[in-house]
């Protein structure tokens, strides 16, 4: 194997689609332009195996599953005590569904909350350094009149 043949390997396919390989989670993509050919595009990405094999590394999905799982199962079993298994289930799944995308929600925006404090406390850091420089400059000065 050359090392041409070696970066080639690394080197996504030229069509868009992505590599057997490196399935990994991409977040931003270049479109076309033509909205049928980008939702074609990302349908084809869709890999219910891979999806669900990456459940872990996606923010916030395992709180708010756990959370919904458990919720869903402890409202369907108090419901099945009064009710018949078919109301019980119900009950069961769409207190999961409500549960995992309450707390997905405010998850998520916790996470942008905390995005946006580290964005500004990035900011203002160059700010503070000058600002402690002035006042040191000035301290000197002070000293020496």
């Amino acid at each position: 194997m050359t090392s041409s043949d070696a970066g080639a390997q690394n080197q996504p396919p030229a069509n868009g689609e992505p590599s057997e390989s490196s399935r990994r989670a991409i977040y931003k993509t270049e479109t076309t332009g033509d909205f049928w050919q980008d939702a074609w595009i990302a349908f084809k990405r869709i890999s219910i195996v891979d999806d669900f094999q990456r459940l872990g590394e996606i923010p916030c999905a395992r709180n708010s599953l756990l959370s919904g799982i458990a919720s869903g199962a402890g409202v369907g079993v108090i419901r099945a005590m009064s009710t018949g298994p078919f109301v019980a289930s119900n009950w069961a799944v769409g207190t999961f569904m409500v549960i995992s995308l309450g707390t997905w929600t405010v998850c998520q925006k916790n996470m942008e909350a905390e995005r946006r404090r580290l964005a500004r406390v990035v900011e203002e850091m160059p700010k503070r350094f000058v600002k402690q420089k002035e006042t040191k400059d000035s301290v000197s000065e002070r000293a020496k009149d």
